[in-house]
């Protein structure tokens, strides 16, 4: 049952609301994203059943979540995932400084959470297909959270994909499309085919649902930190709807009285995918949402998780950083690849290139100067690295040959 706290969509770039009879995926009228508007007066008084409750998964923090039950929620165990505090790099960069390992999510994945609520309102609207554009883990996400509830589940990647990532959308049961071109190109023909067979259509950026999930790991953060918010959180941004998944959920533990504050708010973008970057540069003083035309890029990054020409949620990731004080970042791909052995071996979390990215981030802007001492920052970690396998070859190393006989061993280890 849809939650009687909802009160409809409203555009964020013209900021008409519309109920949800009116619209589906973007505004009637300019065609621009929507977000979901709840009535967070009345909210607040069932706050506290949020705050008292003991679990450890996205639906603690039901009344802020678009169905009022989990009746038709997945059976997988999404969110949850542990905040951890980095004692060597607090000291490095003389910050707290913490990664929310989104890693431990059933497919590995940052996107089990807007998959988790995606697919629980097509099950909500009474559709018995689902659909979803990706590089690869939004796809294997829905795809897995499909495979639990045994709907029908339709994948476009670019054919160029990870192999890992194709390989778990195929064993989740998926009917995957390999298509010939880049991931703005899937974006496009998922789109078309959805609205042709009335198909739910989960792609990031299109569907406002999909933010409702992105938004529990900032409720989850400021939960850890006994409803304190960090000064900073830095995000890997590719579409922009994590960003703005984490930007929207910050603001509403402030509207609903949870939290005193938002955090600042960090995009961070390899240089061969900088479109929200380049956008924010352009855009340096203030103006309105109407005005802003999202630049549009070539990417060919290695993270292909974030790795877009136009990111179909610019305006919102654009809109994240600009009104809560943060900033953008731009790292090179070998940044990026440096950042993975770095966090593995420091850390024991091995995130996939996206999932570097932030820290790749925070290196670069303390270097910088941009980050005053002793703040509290959070990195999110939106992926496994064993999703792609051929890049952390790139920067792993290689094994020791050595004899049967424990001699050699022995000595080598004694070399040091």
């Amino acid at each position: 049952m849809i939650s009687h706290f909802v009160k409809g969509f409203r555009c964020l770039r013209c900021g008409q609301e519309f109920s949800l009879k009116q619209a589906e995926y973007q505004c009637p009228e300019c065609s621009g994203n929507l977000e979901v508007v709840y009535d967070y007066k009345r909210i607040t008084s069932v706050v506290e059943r949020i705050k008292n409750s003991s679990r450890r998964d996205i639906y603690k923090y039901l009344p802020l979540l678009p169905f009022s039950d989990e009746k038709l929620t997945p059976p997988l165990i999404v969110g949850g995932t542990p905040l951890v505090r980095s004692e060597k790099f607090s000291d490095i960069f003389k910050i707290e400084l913490f990664f929310k390992d989104d890693t431990r999510n059933p497919s590995a994945s940052f996107k089990d959470r807007a998959g988790a609520v995606a697919l629980t309102m097509a099950r909500e609207l009474m559709k018995d297909k689902v659909s979803c554009a990706s590089t690869g883990n939004a796809g294997s996400s829905f795809a897995c959270l499909s495979a639990s509830v045994g709907m029908d589940c339709v994948i476009f990647v670019p054919e160029k994909a990870p192999v890992a990532k194709i390989a778990q959308l195929l064993l989740f049961g998926a009917k995957v499309f390999a298509v010939r071109g880049t991931y703005d190109d899937a974006f496009d023909l998922c789109q078309k085919v959805s609205r042709e067979l009335n198909i739910f259509n989960r792609s990031t950026g299109l569907n406002p649902w999909t933010r409702e999930g992105k938004k529990t790991v900032s409720f989850e953060i400021a939960d850890d930190f006994g409803w304190e918010v960090p000064d900073y959180v830095f995000v890997p941004v590719g579409d922009g709807n994590i960003i703005s998944g984490v930007w929207k959920g910050f603001r509403e533990l402030f509207y609903v009285g949870l939290t005193k504050e938002i955090p600042k708010i960090v995009a961070v973008q390899s240089r061969l995918s900088n479109s929200v970057y380049k956008t924010l540069e352009k855009y340096k003083g203030k103006v309105s949402p109407e005005e802003i035309v999202i630049e549009k890029v070539n990417a060919t990054t290695i993270a292909d998780s974030i790795s877009v020409d136009l990111p179909r949620d610019g305006l919102a990731a654009v809109r994240s950083v600009k009104e809560t004080g943060g900033f953008a970042v731009e790292v090179s791909d070998e940044d990026i690849l440096s950042a993975i052995k770095e966090i593995s071996s420091n850390t024991g979390i091995f995130p996939e290139p996206a999932g570097a990215t932030s820290f790749a981030g925070i290196k670069k802007a303390c270097e910088e100067g941009r980050i005053p001492p002793k703040s509290r920052v959070v990195l999110l970690v939106t992926g496994s690295g064993l999703k792609d396998i051929q890049a952390a070859l790139k920067i792993a190393g290689k094994p020791v040959s050595v004899s049967k006989d424990p001699a050699e061993s022995i000595e080598i280890l004694k070399k040091g």
